[in-house]
């Protein structure tokens, strides 16, 4: 099976070499006609794809352990749900998952309206692009991470999956995460060909839906994957700004600056090639951030660690960065018209996406700042917590100040609706004279919450006042901004306002943290095949009315010498009670630390609106929504 599964990988990269040439000689014949016979290829080439990944599927599923892939990361004992998210648990497996999602982009795209709707040239261009990225994504498959190896003797049993990875997290957060970056491909080709064609606005409509999908998954998979720390890593946050979360946060910060340049490039017939340098920097962006996890350049908890992969892909962002950038210089725009002033809709979506690319740079610079601080001291010096919430903290309350202003200001200049821009300002300023009176006088996170609260007043009232709101586009747009203001309002309250306490008790003691009564009531061990557990029971009180009970575990999983926490939280509108066994000694002391985190919740479900309210801008019908 091995063999079958890497012969149709190999025979994949031939056959989309094979493509790249072709269209690249019938561009240079003038026969763009010949494109019909690229499209028919790829889909042959997806149909290997497809094969290959079925064969690692069927081998994870009946548990065949003569793929060394799916002996690293199974065991006889692991559930059938976790059996199938080790496709893209491994390194091999996840670039595997990667090209075959890339693979079936490619496929669906060519029978879409937008792709029907460029012209020939752009679409041959278009394929010239695409086979360059699937070709070397194929080639790493085949030459450098080949997830067929062979693992011999074939044991009785695997090596089973990191504990850290036994999470339902794990089901959604890396598929989601990884289909986000496939799917860019598709908008960034576009892009390069539109710029050699000459079509620099139309790929714009051509991949809206492709940049909206795209944007909502690599959004879906970040949330997910701060809930995912939050609930699994026992340290009571849900960001960290670790070098692989700031990997997906880099791509993502460059997308969104495109869905809004790419607004006042539909509308406004500017920006042209500012919009095609940033949608293929996007991509190239996703790759530097498995460069950043699969490299062994930054240290995390949840890296790859280098797999001999770090050059082939640092080659590639290298030439791909520079690509993008010629095609963009050669581009032929037209005429393009002023942009604006800046106190207009406009020049507000320009600073918006120049804010968001001044936080991907900051970022992209903090996270490999152990690298570049090699170049002048022994000791590379990482940066940390402290250096990003200073910096990026009041980049992201700008962002929402400027969502709370923006729809009120008309497009060329001036303000369109005096009524709602003074509302988002009484907003502003009254909430924030409200929880500076409630006791709330961090800067940051004052201006921050008053911020949201603006922005979410906005959306609210440009439904009421603006009568061009009252579609599904506008009305999905609305609930976007709405969404992130619920997620900064939460971010505001429960990251710098967390009480957190951690004692030793006995059971049947107590303790108090921030206005809470924790009475240790239980604790007790439970084994089974897989794992030892040691299951705690808090009950939590206020006052005399009962909260609810926290249980709280640590387990010991089989094969593992680490204990792992398993969080209880008793979810809250305001306060989360948020609980961690840490152990017990042998006095029978029993340690365990408490958090109370105000609005916590707010972030989820702000983020479930944020993930959820793109899907209704997508285009249903051929020839509607074309801005």
């Amino acid at each position: 099976m091995q063999m079958t599964a890497y012969v149709s990988l190999l025979f994949a990269l031939i056959g989309t070499l094979f493509l790249g040439g072709w269209t690249a000689a019938a561009l240079l014949a003038g026969k763009q006609e010949r494109v019909s016979f690229s499209e028919r290829g790829h889909q042959a080439v997806t149909l290997l794809v497809l094969i290959a990944s079925g064969i690692m599927l069927w081998a994870l599923v009946t548990r065949n352990y003569g793929f060394y892939s799916v002996m690293s990361h199974v065991d006889n004992g692991l559930e059938l749900a976790y059996v199938i998210t080790a496709f893209w648990a491994g390194s091999e497996g996840s670039l595997l998952f990667w090209e075959l999602c890339m693979a079936l982009c490619g496929a669906i795209f060519m029978f879409t309206p937008g792709y029907k709707a460029l012209s020939e040239r752009t679409r041959a261009y278009f394929w010239i692009f695409f086979f360059v990225v699937n070709g070397f994504f194929l080639l790493m498959l085949t030459c450098w991470v080949n997830p067929f190896m062979q693992a011999a003797p074939i044991p009785a049993d695997g090596k089973g999956m990191n504990p850290l990875l036994r999470n339902p997290g794990m089901i959604f957060h890396p598929p989601l995460l990884l289909l986000g970056y496939a799917m860019y491909v598709i908008p960034a080709c576009a892009a390069l060909g539109g710029a050699m064609s000459g079509e620099t606005r139309k790929w714009i409509s051509a991949t809206r839906n492709w940049n909206i999908l795209s944007w909502t998954f690599l959004t879906a998979g970040i949330i997910l994957g701060g809930w995912w720390s939050y609930m699994e890593l026992g340290w009571g946050g849900y960001w960290a700004w670790d070098p692989v979360e700031n990997a997906s946060l880099i791509p993502w910060c460059t997308g969104t600056a495109v869905l809004h340049t790419a607004i006042v490039g539909s509308r406004r017939n500017a920006l042209a090639r500012s919009n095609i340098l940033i949608m293929a920097l996007t991509y190239v962006l996703c790759v530097f951030g498995t460069y950043l996890v699969r490299s062994g350049v930054v240290e995390s908890l949840h890296a790859f660690g280098e797999g001999g992969v770090a050059m082939p892909l640092l080659t590639f962002i290298l030439f791909f960065t520079a690509i993008s950038f010629a095609v963009s210089a050669v581009a032929k725009t037209g005429e393009q018209r002023r942009l604006g002033d800046l106190l207009s809709r406009e020049g507000l979506l320009v600073i918006v996406a120049w804010t968001l690319l001044a936080l991907g740079a900051i970022i992209g610079m903090g996270t490999m700042w152990p690298v570049i601080s090699k170049l002048w001291s022994a000791k590379p010096v990482g940066l940390d917590v402290h250096f990003y919430n200073r910096v990026c903290l009041p980049l992201f309350a700008l962002l929402v100040l400027l969502f709370s202003v923006c729809p009120w200001l008309g497009w060329k200049e001036g303000v369109r609706d005096k009524r709602g821009l003074i509302a988002a300002a009484v907003a502003f300023v009254a909430s924030g004279a409200l929880f500076l009176a409630l006791g709330y006088k961090l800067p940051l996170a004052l201006i921050g919450s008053a911020g949201a609260v603006s922005c979410m007043i906005t959306a609210l009232a440009a439904i009421g006042l603006l009568p061009e709101v009252r579609n599904r586009k506008s009305l999905a747009a609305t609930a976007v901004h709405f969404g992130l203001g619920l997620m900064v309002l939460g971010v505001a309250f429960s990251g710098p306002y967390q009480i957190s306490a951690e004692k030793e008790l006995k059971v049947g003691e107590s303790f108090e943290v921030s206005g809470y009564t924790v009475t240790l009531k239980d604790v007790h061990e439970k084994s089974s095949q897989n794992m030892a557990q040691l299951i705690s029971a808090m009950e939590v009180k206020k006052g005399d009315k009962l909260i609810g009970t926290v249980r709280p575990e640590r387990r010991m999983y089989r094969g593992y010498e680490q204990a792992y926490a398993e969080v209880s939280v008793i979810p809250g509108v305001g306060d989360e009670i948020f609980a961690v066994l840490l152990g017990i000694d042998q006095d029978g002391l029993t340690t365990v630390k408490v958090n109370v985190n105000p609005l916590v919740n707010w972030i989820w479900v702000g983020g479930v609106i944020f993930c959820i309210a793109p899907l209704l801008l997508l285009r249903y019908r051929k020839g509607k929504d074309q801005e």
